[in-house]
């Protein structure tokens, strides 16, 4: 799909804002109309992490070491995990446009340098969003619930997206390092460690000792834990100090994340075919 492009006038910081915006909402649109082309890869992104929940729910297992009903645990965990999944799709759509020459296309163009990688961001914060809220529809239909009122669940749901926004900066600069689709699935393999070393599944306390202080440093694991105290679920803190700041670091492990990856990624980006 071609993408309409218009070149910055003259002007200040307004107007220059203005076609940043209007760049990236071009390369936005384009995303969501691969989405309808490709309806089965969009569908398989949500329903994988549906199958994994059901799986840990009623034949794995979940919640090891909790006090209280497992699920309750199971699920906040989940949709932190969720968030780490389906970086695969943006990697490959990353990779897939360089390997064709469409993001040297983009690049010689009179448009917002940045645009391609906010656009592709914003497509992929989208679809995280729906994959959100299924996996919440179908955690209550599985039995958990959040107990702190709205407010607190929203507060939580932020969390979960500002994790998955860092973990996608860093799919994104792998994604333009590897720089080819059959280098995807080899990269994505590292979400798997980080995933599962974590307190998604288990609390550190069920865990040898050096290895429950190893889970509880984990980001995924603040933000875990940190949601579940949000949502009322237990399993919050075990009396650690990574555990009762688990709030803070939920919200400074992302912040250092996209510290690092986003400026990474974009000089990445600008460095490309030079």
């Amino acid at each position: 799909m071609s993408a309409t492009t218009t070149a910055p006038g003259p002007g200040g910081a307004p107007a220059r804002f203005g076609w940043a915006l209007a760049d990236s909402w071009t390369m936005t649109r384009r995303e969501l109309a691969h989405w309808a082309r490709q309806p089965v890869a969009v569908l398989v992104n949500l329903v994988f992490p549906v199958m994994l929940l059901l799986m840990f729910t009623y034949l794995v297992g979940g919640g090891r070491g909790v006090d209280g009903d497992p699920t309750e645990f199971l699920v906040p965990g989940m949709l932190a995990l969720t968030m780490a999944f389906g970086l695969e799709s943006t990697m490959l759509a990353v990779t897939q446009d360089l390997g064709k020459g469409v993001i040297d296309r983009f690049r010689s163009m009179p448009m917002v340098p940045g645009a391609v990688l906010v656009g592709r961001s914003a497509a992929d914060m989208l679809q995280s969003t729906a994959g959100l809220a299924v996996m919440t529809g179908v955690g209550y239909a599985v039995g958990w619930r959040w107990h702190h009122g709205v407010a607190a669940a929203l507060g939580a749901f932020g969390l979960l997206l500002l994790l998955r926004f860092a973990m996608l900066w860093v799919g994104i600069l792998l994604a333009m390092v590897a720089g080819r689709p059959e280098m995807v699935a080899a990269v994505q393999i590292l979400v798997w460690p980080v995933g599962f070393l974590s307190n998604v599944f288990a609390t550190p306390d069920s865990m040898p000792g050096w290895l429950g202080a190893v889970v509880e440093w984990n980001p995924m694991s603040a933000t875990a834990t940190a949601v579940r105290e949000l949502f009322g679920n237990p399993g919050g803190a075990t009396g650690s100090w990574a555990a009762e700041h688990a709030g803070l670091l939920a919200v400074l492990w992302p912040v250092a994340i996209i510290a690092v990856f986003f400026p990474l990624a974009v000089g990445k980006f600008a460095r490309l075919s030079r």
